[in-house]
């Protein structure tokens, strides 16, 4: 495996395998369009980036993980609830309609797992409009697209910078 040296711990990392921002311009800037639909749509971007980093942490892509942390952060998301992310069902910090949309995020991220029950689009619906719910759907479809993109080029996390 090539590595590259990581400039905070010396550690070495695994090198990025491509850059399809550069070989494939067109659909990356596709991709990028369609992220920012979803960035516009009427969903809290709290709530956005909670379901972001779930998937993330759920697909093993650091560098999402990295990027929206530091996004939810910068946009004032409390450090206590980031850490409780991947513990959100035994923890007092997030709303209803928070761990709602957890939840789905969990089931349309783990589709081999038996996919999104019944139940779990109910109580999902329960707490989101029909157009919310539409745009909650979107928001977990590109992160998970985001994430397979970001574990097959293996992008190298720590070097987003909030804002980008």
């Amino acid at each position: 495996m090539t590595t590259v040296t990581s400039d905070e711990t010396g550690a070495p990392m695994p090198a990025p395998r491509i850059s399809l921002q550069d070989l494939t311009p067109e659909i990356y800037r596709a991709m990028i369009a369609l992220d920012g639909a979803v960035a516009r749509c009427g969903l809290e971007r709290s709530l956005l980036e909670l379901v972001r980093i779930r998937a993330s942490q759920i697909n093993g892509c650091a560098y999402c993980v990295d990027m929206h942390t530091l996004d939810a952060r910068a946009a004032g998301e409390r450090e206590q609830r980031l850490y409780a992310l991947p513990v959100w069902r035994e923890t007092p910090f997030f709303t209803p309609r928070e761990r709602a949309a957890l939840e789905l995020t969990e089931a349309a991220t783990r589709l081999p797992g038996g996919g999104v029950s019944d139940e779990v689009y109910a109580r999902t619906a329960r707490h989101f409009s029909e157009e919310e719910l539409g745009d909650l759907i979107w928001a977990i479809t590109v992160i998970n697209a985001w994430n397979r993109i970001g574990v097959t080029a293996r992008l190298v996390p720590g070097e987003y910078k909030p804002g980008e």
